[in-house]
């Protein structure tokens, strides 16, 4: 029985019947009509107009429709670089989205405009959720943000490049990628290692060289640990022993985007990129030969990768629950998960999706990613004050390492601005 009809059931059902026809009223077509209608805004996961998400989700709501003829679901589709920025300002101006399928969701949940998983889902969609991805959704121990997709990140290397430089082996630590990245350079490779910490993914970046480092955003408690003595080691070795011996490129790592080494590692023009899963297609539709690994350590291989999750929320302003959870449960089938995933080569977030991932051979190449998850740590997006400290990273990151860049005073302006917005 779904969680949301069996709150309808309780005592306070007769108030919950007496309210049915104004919030069918609510959102529909038009009078008489009996359709709900859903907004749902969602971001572009493709890389190009071919494979644009708009083809899925006009595809997923198709098929909804023809099962449910009483709810329409309207979609819109943005790139991640507007997505957000498009979401927030419908909020603000009280025209908030049913759903949103964005990257942050805890300033909403905390000024109380999202209804629980326990509101939306059945429970036994609920129940499929990765327990450790859904946890990383939940404020106050509430589960608000619904994992969408999930990925963990690995080392690419250019098979090619790294031959013609003499390289036999994927780097295990700094020493050893510096070491690669020299002989790159030497062998006339344009960008040895492609390090975006422009506007784009600067907080991603930032947060696999931190693990690396034995750092990173929070301490086991939670707290902001931003400018800790290892987040500023990591700074200053990028600095001096990456970007400063000329290892990165004639780009400036602070303007250079995530898609725009993506784009130039699957023309050939890089040797060593962290990236997710979905770099995989992009690469292997240009021809490229790679291999992946597990991210470099200080001294040995990093002990943990970042593990990402973006996320499906809905809001309460409109009062459409109960048309929205039968929307989230078709979207959360194992087809329909799995439909979206391979698309773009990412990760499933429900048990039965990963499972059914893990013995497809046609996967295969996505199982050491689905292997790092074991250990993958997130971003704090469950911190209301996550969404203002990841734009003070993107707009401030990339100054550690410019010549003469000062990681501890970035790092700790940075950490300050956490603690001023709040720690929660």
């Amino acid at each position: 029985m779904q969680r949301r009809r069996f709150l309808g059931l309780t005592a306070a059902g007769a108030a919950t019947a007496a309210l049915a026809p104004a919030l069918t009223a609510c959102g529909s077509d038009g009078p008489g009509t009996g359709t709900k209608t859903l907004k749902l805004v969602a971001a572009d996961y493709g890389d190009k107009p071919a494979n644009s998400s708009k083809k899925y989700w006009n595809a997923l709501v198709g098929e909804f429709h023809d099962k449910h003829s009483g709810i329409k679901v309207d979609v819109e589709v943005y790139s991640w670089t507007d997505v957000d920025r498009k979401v927030a300002e419908m909020v603000e101006a009280g025209k908030a989205p049913d759903l949103a399928q964005i990257g942050a969701y805890a300033d909403y949940a905390a000024a109380g405009k999202l209804y629980s998983a326990e509101q939306l889902l059945t429970v036994p969609t609920q129940a499929d959720l990765i327990a450790s991805i859904a946890k990383a959704g939940e404020v106050h121990r509430v589960q608000y943000g619904l994992p969408f997709v999930s990925s963990s990140r690995l080392l690419f290397c250019n098979k090619t490049l790294f031959a013609k430089a003499g390289i036999s082996k994927a780097p295990e630590s700094w020493d050893e990628l510096q070491a690669a990245a020299v002989k790159l350079k030497a062998a006339g490779v344009k960008i040895p290692y492609g390090l975006p910490l422009g506007p784009e993914e600067a907080p991603a970046e930032t947060m696999m060289w931190m693990l690396g480092g034995g750092g990173g955003y929070t301490d086991r408690n939670g707290s902001y640990t931003i400018d800790s003595p290892d987040n500023v080691q990591t700074f200053n070795w990028l600095r001096d022993e990456l970007v400063g011996k000329g290892l990165t490129g004639p780009s400036d790592p602070s303007r250079t985007n995530r898609q725009e080494i993506f784009d130039a590692f699957t023309a050939g023009n890089v040797g060593m990129l962290n990236g997710h899963p979905t770099l995989m297609q992009q690469a292997a539709a240009k021809g490229i030969k790679f291999m992946t690994a597990p991210l470099p350590g200080r001294t040995a291989k990093s002990k943990s990768t970042m593990g990402v999750a973006d996320w499906m929320m809905a809001f309460k302003q409109n009062g459409n629950s109960e048309a929205i959870g039968t929307f989230l449960d078709f979207v959360y089938s194992t087809k329909n998960v799995l439909d979206f995933t391979g698309q773009y080569d990412l990760l499933p977030v429900t048990s039965s999706a990963s499972a059914k991932m893990r013995g497809d051979r046609d996967h295969q190449n996505l199982w050491q990613f689905l292997d790092q998850m074991e250990n993958a740590e997130f971003y704090p997006a469950d911190k209301t004050s996550w969404a203002k400290v990841s734009k003070a990273l993107k707009e401030g990151i990339g100054a550690t390492v410019k010549a003469g860049g000062d990681p501890g005073s970035v790092l700790s302006e940075i950490q300050r601005e956490a603690l001023a917005t709040g720690s929660r």
